[in-house]
């Protein structure tokens, strides 16, 4: 039996799915990721001059000039085939999806209640409050960036969680309980180098469950894997889908 049809198989008989994703399913729609060694983000600028608190508090207007062409990247991406066949997977499965990713294309896709561990790049926070800033006062208030409806001392900043900061702790709680619930657990085109989200599969692993890696390059994950798909998620999960029907 195939990868393919192997991990059919699984995803037939599983209750619930928990699955993982990272920024390999969104290159696919032509993101650049940031580690990639030659189209990452990174490769162009270093983090500590974008995606921190110290590099915000040093030069705000950078970083949102940043954010606003990575803004424009992403709007101009539409979902793929993985991201469509992940909705259509959770039709079949109670499936819990957990991504790193902080793109929309999966809610643009149709998933629903995904878990966003690295936050949102769509949508604007108060720098101090956290509080969400609005499309109508961003309009009304330009500047680089603008300042915050909700703190005299705030500033408009993306809602990302940058380096140095903590995940949301409502988003990791009920990604670590889904990883104590499923039976089976995908990891989708992550690099498996950032924690904690890396540490879910091994979670899932340790209460039972059944681990397949969907990645064209091995990762640090590999080696655990019952499962491993070497291919692009977006070829992987459709023919997974259609090997389940044929069954």
């Amino acid at each position: 039996m195939d990868t393919i049809h192997a991990l059919a198989a699984q995803l037939r008989r599983a209750r619930r799915i928990l699955v993982l994703t990272g920024a390999g399913i969104s290159a696919e729609s032509g993101i650049a990721t940031f580690r990639d060694a030659q189209d990452s983000l990174w490769a162009r600028f270093r983090p500590e001059d974008l995606a921190t608190p110290e590099a915000f508090r040093r030069d705000p207007a950078l970083v949102w000039r940043w954010y606003a062409w990575r803004r424009g990247q992403v709007a101009a991406a539409q979902p793929n085939a993985a991201h469509r066949a992940l909705v259509e997977l959770a039709r079949r499965r109670d499936t819990v999806l957990v991504t790193q990713n902080v793109d929309d294309l999966h809610q643009r896709a149709g998933s629903v209640d995904a878990i966003c561990l690295h936050g949102a790049l769509m949508r604007t926070i108060c720098s101090v409050t956290r509080l969400e800033i609005d499309a109508d006062w961003l309009a009304a208030n330009p500047g680089e960036p603008p300042r915050s409806p909700h703190h005299a001392d705030g500033l408009a900043r993306p809602g990302v969680v940058w380096f140095g900061e903590n995940l949301p702790a409502d988003a990791l709680d009920r990604a670590n309980a889904a990883a104590t619930q499923c039976d089976v657990v995908l990891a989708i085109g992550t690099s498996a180098l950032v924690y904690p989200a890396a540490g879910l599969p091994g979670l899932a692993q340790r209460h039972g469950a059944w681990f397949a890696e969907i990645n064209p390059q091995p990762t640090p994950l590999t080696p655990a894997a019952d499962l491993v798909v070497a291919q692009p998620a977006g070829l992987a999960l459709p023919a997974a889908l259609a090997a389940w029907e044929e069954a």
